[in-house]
């Protein structure tokens, strides 16, 4: 069973969500004013509009259109209502960090940083307030990613007019041709990308460095990281980083895309209109050679970090080749997806019944037009050298044996499902997806071609797919003329002479592929007589009803067309966190894994992947306050079965102990990352240090974790999984289906169930307030550090628009906190502010304000939050700045109702409070409806010294007094180990 959906092929991902029909050559959109009739002119538009399809025979997708303006910038437009009044602009530079040269290297990234400074148009620093008015989330909406072969600029306007897309488009191109590169404006964006490179300091970048080095050893690729260097950083002026923009950013290497709720002309217009004038001096350079793999450099390599466990990485690295994107290119692109996940089965399966690795898995890959790769990654479970032997057997029996054609056929039919799945769903796909992915493709030099393209194109290829085939296509990816592993290990493993040796060592052909698996879903028992439907009702101001059964299962069901031939179900049952105490150990944390894989009724995991293989059928878990959530995206035609399969899981579970075990052993595996950096002790400790260690929250210990047995693992879960209430929400295209008939069979034909009374109420308790702060330690770089404080706020459904007034709130102290750490200071990279207001519980609630640091910044990190927070309590704040951050949220949301999943989010518990739909529906009317003085009442209300918290993470050994004496110099603020 694939719970979740299956990794796509490389045309999946870069060019497969584009929606409209095949067609033969488009139509330009701007013609000649001096020459529209001539032969010449018809010749020069048709190949404008062909520069992206140039000699390829793939369908095109006719949604797009296509230009070449005189001095070489390129575009392609399209309309798309999803989400309706947004515009999603993208703007690709053709330049990356391996063009940089030694000197320059991080000057890419650092002029993305510059460039959303200001330009001739904005003044330095104002971007940002510029595009809250637009109703833009800085950061979600307005941003953008440097990658070793292109910088991306991205601007997703909401409500667009024509005033403010002309606006917008006019305040981008500006950005982007004479961005403001200042020596004041270097010096702020260089601290900036210094706490960036601080920040992602640590065991795990180090090791993927090495990695990458050693990978492409000889390649730019192998030292081009797009952070940089703090060398080449240190170094960097405005003249230096001036000329790099001068050489690179050039009309003939941009690319602009724009996917919206608009007219196509008109986007072509405001191109032409905002880039047609771009003029620069001198010819394009040339792109740089990226150099090839070598098979001279050392094969293997040991990296030793003491505090990450065991890991291998497996790589057979070739030339990448410029390859012109045909039918023919895309078969093989298919069929080595195919390869790879005939393998990955066979990978997972020798995991699920306990092999010598936890998790294995292979991919192919061709990563930045510089190598084709395929990559085995390997945690092994204590035997480094036999997980790696035996992941080598089983590709070494997938180049000698060719697969079954039933094997073909499984994998097969996973991708045909996902891709029916897209076709149907075609209409509702994001304008801000289409756009990534049209750059994607540009990137890598495919094309785009629709999802009807694609399945047509998938059913030839399919027929073609056959043992003898495959078989070549394994041998062609799993062959290289340079194989070179890496190992990672906590403590040295003999070094690299060691690892050498075990990529040398003999391999047997491991033979021990899937033996054929029967399962029907006949086999399930019988949950009872269909139940009786006792009351049914429209939900006010929804287009939803609300229904329930003699058993006390109520379901809330919403027949839409929002995505057409999806199915959303989300079954709750249960009370969820509040089932246990807030003191007593438990189990909570093995849920998301173990239960789903533990099986149903007469079924393990490898027979609920036959059973639903093909189809859209899944099982999510999660855990809410108040209940637990079983979860899944189906489709109308798999609707009953998917159905049974939730009803099976809270009627007949079935225990395997195997994936209790594997569970425990991958969170023991990890367990020693959990101090590695600021970060890894954030994630594992802040929301039960924000609740007082409520056991609720407060992560396991290693103890608990190395205690867990599939006894205990059964002992905790049986009692909830059989606990009510059930309430199951199912949104979606149900006009082919009988879902009333569906539930009555199912979840309606499931006896009475009995209700665990909460054990510890609806109170929830915050941390306690310290004058001081907490001090926490990490075993990491000694120049990070982190910053919290945290204010108790509130919860429940009792004041659903000071819940909103929250968020804005939230939302300005984030924003006067990123002007001063951020663009003022270049302290942090990325300062956040949070607020959480629980429904589920009365209280738990909290406003968290927190950051990334270098130790010397913590005093002035607590000085600036302090002031924030008194300027809030003692100042209402100016109308512009309650606009400006209430705006972006009001847009957000406006954009997200337009979606399935935002209203069942909303709509949990609806048909047991009626609060709970009244609160959805107000949401908008809250936020629109909160003032300066709202704001600043609830500042006073929540942000009070004598109830704060806060809390430092300093490397193990030091103070804060001695985080208070370090200098600001570079090194100090980078730190080394």
């Amino acid at each position: 069973m694939s719970y979740s959906p299956p990794r796509r092929p490389l045309r999946f991902a870069r060019s497969f969500f584009l929606s409209g029909v095949a067609a033969l050559l488009l139509s330009p959109l701007v013609a000649s004013a001096q020459d529209g009739g001539s032969a010449a002119t018809a010749r020069s538009q048709a190949k404008n509009a062909d520069w992206l399809y140039a000699g390829s025979d793939i369908p095109r997708d006719t949604a797009w259109q296509f230009g070449v303006l005189p001095n070489g910038v390129r575009y392609a437009v399209r309309n798309n209502g999803v989400p309706p009044g947004q515009v999603s602009i993208r703007v690709r530079m053709d330049v990356g960090s391996m063009f940089e040269t030694e000197e320059e290297r991080g000057y890419a990234h650092l002029l993305e940083h510059l460039t959303f400074r200001g330009s001739e148009h904005i003044p330095d620093g104002e971007a940002k307030r510029i595009w809250q008015r637009f109703g833009v989330t800085f950061g979600s909406d307005s941003n953008a990613q440097t990658t070793p072969t292109q910088t991306v600029y991205q601007l997703d306007l909401p409500s667009v007019t024509p005033a403010n897309l002309d606006e917008g488009m006019k305040l981008l191109s500006g950005m982007i041709r004479a961005p403001r590169i200042s020596e004041l404006a270097v010096a702020a964006e260089r601290g900036v990308v210094m706490a960036e490179l601080r920040e992602s300091n640590g065991p795990q970048k180090r090791i993927a460095d090495a990695t990458n080095a050693h990978l492409f050893a000889g390649q730019l690729l192998g030292d081009r990281s797009p952070i940089g260097t703090t060398a080449s950083l240190g170094k960097a002026s405005a003249t230096s980083v001036g000329a790099f923009h001068d050489r690179w950013y050039r009309p003939d290497r941009a690319v602009v895309v724009i996917s919206g709720d608009g007219d196509p002309a008109e986007f072509a217009r405001l191109i032409a209109k905002y880039y047609g004038d771009w003029q620069v001096d001198g010819p394009n350079p040339a792109t740089p050679d990226f150099g090839k793999p070598d098979p001279k450099q050392p094969a293997a390599l040991e990296i030793v970090e003491a505090s990450q466990p065991l890991a291998i990485t497996l790589a057979m690295v070739r030339p990448w080749k410029k390859r012109i994107d045909t039918v023919a290119n895309t078969r093989r692109l298919y069929l080595e997806y195919l390869a790879q996940a005939l393998v990955n089965r066979r990978l997972e399966n020798s995991a699920r019944a306990g092999g010598s690795y936890l998790v294995a898995t292979v991919e192919q890959q061709y990563v930045s037009r510089s190598a084709d790769v395929t990559m085995a990654s390997i945690v092994p479970l204590s035997d480094w050298k036999a997980a790696l032997a035996d992941v080598r057997g089983v590709i070494a029996d997938a180049v000698k044996t060719p697969p079954s054609q039933a094997d073909i056929d499984r994998e097969m039919n996973e991708i045909e499902a996902f891709l029916l799945k897209e076709l149907e769903n075609a209409r509702n796909e994001p304008g801000a997806r289409l756009a990534d992915d049209m750059v994607r493709a540009v990137d890598i030099g495919e094309v785009v071609t629709s999802p009807q393209g694609q399945v047509d194109m998938f059913k030839a290829i399919r027929a073609s797919a056959t043992p003898q085939v495959m078989l070549d296509i394994s041998k062609a990816i799993f062959a290289a003329p340079v194989t070179r592993v890496v190992l990672t290990t906590p403590t040295t493993a003999g070094g690299n002479a060691a690892v050498l040796a075990a990529l040398k060592a003999p391999v047997t052909a491991r033979d021990d592929r899937l033996a054929a698996v029967k399962a029907d879903f006949k086999e399930l028992p019988a949950f009872g007589p269909p139940g009786t439907i006792t009351s049914t009702n429209p939900i006010l101001g929804l287009r939803a009803e609300r229904i329930e059964f003699a058993n006390g299962v109520t379901a809330l069901v919403s027949n839409n067309k929002v995505e057409p031939g999806k199915v959303r179900v989300n079954v709750r049952f249960g009370t969820g966190n509040r089932s246990v105490s807030a003191d007593a150990p438990n189990l909570l944390w093995t849920g998301d894994y173990a239960l789903v894989a533990s099986g149903i009724g007469p079924w393990g995991q490898n027979e609920i992947d036959k059973l639903t293989n093909g189809r859209q059928i899944q099982m999510n878990f999660a855990i809410d306050d108040d209940a637990f959530e079983l979860s899944a995206e189906s489709r109308p035609a798999d609707l009953a079965d998917q159905m049974r399969l939730i009803a099976g899981k809270l009627a007949v579970p079935r225990w395997d102990p195997a994936p209790v075990e594997r569970l425990r052993i991958g969170y023991l595996t990890g367990y020693d990352l959990n101090d590695a950096t600021p970060n890894a002790v954030l994630d594992r400790n802040l929301r039960g240090w924000l609740t007082d260690n409520d056991a609720r929250w407060a992560a396991p210990d290693k103890a608990q974790i190395e205690a867990l047995t599939p006894a205990a693992f059964r002992a905790f879960w049986e009692p909830r999984l059989a606990s009510g209430p059930i309430e199951v929400q199912i949104f979606g295209d149900l006009e082919t289906v009988d879902y009333k008939k569906i539930l009555a069979e199912t979840l309606g034909a499931l006896p009475p169930r009995k209700v665990l009374a909460p054990p510890s109420g609806r109170q929830v308790a915050f941390a306690k307030h310290v004058t001081e702060p907490d001090i926490a330690y990490h075993r990491g770089e000694q120049g990070q550090a982190a910053a919290m404080t945290a204010w108790p706020t509130g919860g429940g459904l009792a004041s659903p628009r000071d819940a909103r007034g929250l968020e804005i709130l939230a939302a300005i102290f984030n924003d006067r906190l990123f002007d001063r750490l951020r663009a003022e200071q270049g302290a942090s990279y990325g300062p956040v502010v949070d607020s959480h207001w629980p429904t589920g519980f009365d209280s738990g609630g909290y406003l968290l304000v927190g950051s990334l640091l270098a130790p010397k910044d913590l005093d002035r990190f607590y000085s600036i939050a302090k002031e924030i927070a008194a300027d809030l309590v003692t100042k209402p704040v100016s109308a512009d700045e309650l606009a400006r951050n209430a705006g972006p949220i009001r847009e957000q949301v406006a954009r997200a109702s337009t979606g399935n999943v935002y209203w069942m989010f909303l709509l949990e518990g609806a048909t047991r409070d009626p609060r709970v739909a009244a609160a959805a529906l107000s949401i908008q009317d809250d936020i629109s409806a909160v003032t300066a003085a709202d704001v600043q009442r609830l500042a006073r209300q929540y942000l009070t010294p004598e109830r704060q918290w806060s809390l430092a993470i300093l490397p193990k050994g030091m103070t804060l007094a001695d985080a208070s004496a370090l200098d600001g110099s570079p090194a100090a603020a980078i730190g080394g180990r």
